[in-house]
């Protein structure tokens, strides 16, 4: 079992900055891939950035530029750097992240959310 806890959320004005943190309770050298989604009120959940136990990225279009996932692995932390913030980056971020097995299932645990909220 693995427990995801976000933090950094807020208020925030457009252009403004926010990091958000994911604290895991398991060395996240044992998680395949770790990302941050997020779902704003009356739209579908959507995937912002990910990051592989490799190291590798990806991130959503509307984000490249402006968002940097990162992680520590000695805190068993990951990270998302949000800058030039715009209204529309307004949502819930969610901490995912998805173990394979060695049956080769995958098992998606996420965060409870924390609120990011971009206006002036």
């Amino acid at each position: 079992q693995v427990q995801l806890v976000e933090s950094g959320g807020g208020l925030v004005q457009p252009g403004g900055s926010l990091r958000l943190s994911c604290a895991a309770s398991v060395s996240i050298f044992s998680i395949n891939t770790m990302g941050w989604y997020r779902q704003a009120p009356g739209k579908q959940r959507e995937l912002v950035a990910g990051i592989t136990s490799g190291g590798s990225t990806n991130y959503a279009d509307s984000v490249k530029g402006r968002f940097t996932i990162s992680r520590d692995n000695a805190k068993n932390t990951v990270y998302l750097q949000m800058n030039s913030l715009k209204p529309e980056d307004t949502a819930v971020y969610y901490c995912n992240a998805d173990r394979v097995l060695s049956s080769g299932t995958v098992v998606h645990y996420w965060g409870q959310g924390t609120q990011v909220t971009v206006s002036s």
